[in-house]
């Protein structure tokens, strides 16, 4: 590489840097905003904050206490019909849990006082 070639590709790194830099910033200030804790996951970004406003917009609609049934078939039945089947989700103030998931499809996370796990597993047809 000549000269040029390597400050193009040093300029294009820092920019790069800058611009995953702003989107970390700004996805963090969205959690606040929602009062969002991840706790793990390896799901996409994307995928993270739909489930963040679901979960969000149940809650806020809520009447009165927290019923954990309505949010988890919620947020269920949001990634079953956007991101196909199979999808699970427990949501609650204190559990458990040791799951498998597929690749890219786990979160779990905080809103308020409550713990949600979200993930997906493989669907295989049965042979009969």
């Amino acid at each position: 590489m000549d000269g040029a070639e390597l400050e193009l590709e040093r300029r294009s790194k820092f920019l790069n840097s800058l611009i995953q830099k702003k989107k970390a910033i700004e996805q963090q200030e969205q959690n606040e905003r929602l009062n969002v804790k991840v706790r793990a996951s390896d799901m996409p970004l994307a995928l993270q904050n739909k489930a963040f406003k679901c979960a969000r917009d149940q809650l806020d609609y809520m009447p009165g206490k927290l019923d954990s049934k309505r949010l988890a078939l919620a947020l269920k039945k949001e990634f079953d019909s956007t991101y196909g089947p199979a999808w699970h989700c427990i949501v609650g103030t204190s559990f458990g849990s040791y799951v498998t998931h597929s690749l890219g499809g786990f979160l779990y996370f905080s809103i308020d006082k409550v713990y949600i796990l979200l993930f997906k597993t493989a669907v295989e047809p049965l042979d009969h």
